[in-house]
């Protein structure tokens, strides 16, 4: 894969980790997402060395899907507990 085409994945891919990381706020405010919260210190690696990590299109599109199904089933927990949860956004 061209140094371009591996950049763009990591684009999407830190993409989907900072529209998670973002929810970190609205989380500590359910009972049930304080146990997603020791899962934030593994993501924020994850996005800090994003640009070691060999990524592969099927891959980031999983990852896409995952996160948009995980930000969907959070919308109404969240909207109950005042909070937002925006739809990602897929760069293409």
């Amino acid at each position: 894969m061209s140094r371009t085409g591996a950049q763009h994945l990591a684009v999407r891919l830190a993409s989907c980790l900072t529209a998670i990381l973002e929810l970190e706020p609205d989380l500590e405010r359910l009972r049930l997402g304080r146990i997603l919260l020791s899962e934030f210190t593994v993501l924020r690696a994850y996005l800090d060395r994003i640009d070691g990590i060999d990524l592969d299109e099927d891959d980031v599109r999983r990852i896409e899907t995952a996160t948009e199904v995980f930000l969907c089933e959070l919308r109404a927990p969240l909207a109950k507990a005042g909070g937002s949860c925006a739809k990602p956004r897929k760069i293409q």
